[in-house]
């Protein structure tokens, strides 16, 4: 009877350590490091960003299974070693204990192998787009709960065949995010006739395009131009002032709110440009709009309308958050309930139910969208088709899929 009290006794102590244990983390708040590109081209996009990952939260009153959630800001400029060191600093000194971020496709990349020296965080993407983030040696503590640049671009090969441009040149910034878009246009373009006679890749931040715009071929039928934030701008207005009046098909984040609401003659030109994308300004869904109200209110110095960036961040907070309140905001074990609850969730977005392959990488919704202008004058996209589904091989055998690079794929 002695032994059995005391072995009573001595297991109810442990359970009631374990319980005090359980109860502590329950109540101590989770720190978030959220990282955007707040400074170099993409700069407006990474603001948005921001304020979609923000949004996520107030949705929850900043509590999560009773955890209070305390976000941790940090910036980078698009380039990969600025935000390693960006996100070492939110994972070695603040001691977060979940990532957000990165905001670019390279970023991205250098963020999935810094990864792997913290296996006890776990890291959701931000809105970096590039196929190797998850394609090539994947990390076991990387998430990424949006579509990537690849999969925005499935249908816009044919959309542009549709137009009637047989012969296109690529203007795009030589890096991962825009090869993984380029080859998503192009695979599917290829296949069905299309030719591209022409790439110009040019340099993140570029301020020049005179070279490149001397380039473009009288028999091209249209430019396919994959340029963001301030790269876009720049080459639109010198474009413009070149003479330039040849029809556009757009880059994801070529038509983003971003700069659909720059201020400049050439910004009307984009009406008519088509593209592809994981968001489409004028979709009316009710999820999407209750989303489009909630920015607004919440963010009345924001856009007219959301940009990718500000969904792409809302989707991949809103996928931590979710998957905080799965696991009642238990991280222990290495945040082992935690990532199985993110791997295994359906999430719930503003654009459609997103799941995870063996990869961590997201299978969603693309739309083929058209700029178009409205009443009062704003630029918005109007959704041409909608593309459920669409998993990294882009409906290709993994035989027939080829990565995007520089010169992958090719039909001149």
């Amino acid at each position: 009877m002695r032994r059995t009290f005391v072995k009573t006794v001595v297991a109810a102590a442990v359970v009631a350590a374990f319980g005090g244990i359980a109860h502590a983390q329950q109540g101590k708040p989770v720190k978030i490091g959220l990282l955007a590109t707040l400074e170099g081209p993409f700069a407006a996009g990474g603001q948005d960003g921001m304020r979609g990952a923000e949004l996520a939260i107030r949705e929850r009153k900043g509590v999560v299974a009773g955890r209070k959630i305390e976000l941790i800001k940090a910036s980078s400029d698009a380039k990969p070693d600025v935000a390693v060191n960006a996100t070492r600093k939110l994972v070695e000194q603040d001691k977060v204990d979940i990532m957000v971020g990165p905001l670019s496709g390279g970023e991205g990349i250098a963020v999935k192998e810094y990864s792997k020296t913290q296996p006890g965080i776990t890291f959701i993407n931000g809105s970096s787009g590039a196929q190797a983030t998850t394609l090539v040696n994947p990390s076991a503590n990387f998430f990424r709960f949006n579509t990537e640049g690849a999969q925005w671009m499935v249908g816009l090969g044919k959309a542009a065949l549709d137009k009637g441009y047989k012969r296109v040149m690529v203007i795009a910034e030589d890096y991962a995010f825009p090869y993984s878009q380029v080859q998503g246009f192009m695979s599917e373009y290829c296949r069905l006739g299309g030719k591209v006679p022409v790439k110009a890749w040019v340099p993140l931040g570029g301020k020049d395009y005179s070279s490149v715009i001397a380039r473009i071929p009288k028999d091209v039928d249209a430019l396919v131009v994959v340029l963001g934030g301030a790269d876009a701008v720049n080459f639109l207005n010198q474009y413009e002032a070149a003479g330039g009046d040849k029809p556009l098909v757009g880059g994801s984040i070529t038509v983003s709110q971003d700069i659909l609401n720059y201020k400049g003659k050439r910004r009307d030109s984009l009406v008519g440009t088509i593209a592809g994308s994981p968001i489409a300004d004028a979709y009316d869904a009710p999820e999407f709009k209750k989303f489009v109200t909630e920015y607004k209110k919440n963010f009345p110095d924001g856009y007219p309308s959301p940009s990718l960036f500000a969904l792409v961040y809302y989707i991949n907070m809103k996928a931590a958050l979710d998957g905080l309140e799965m696991v009642k905001g238990d991280l222990s074990d290495g945040q082992k309930k935690y990532r199985e609850a993110l791997q295994k969730m359906t999430l719930k977005t503003p654009v459609g139910d997103v799941k995870l392959d063996s990869n961590r990488q997201a299978i969603g919704t693309t739309f083929i969208t058209e700029v178009v202008k409205d009443k009062q004058g704003n630029l918005y996209n109007k959704v041409l088709r909608k593309v459920d589904g669409i998993d990294q091989m882009l409906g290709m055998k993994k035989e027939e899929f080829q990565m995007g690079s520089r010169d992958v794929p090719n039909c001149p």
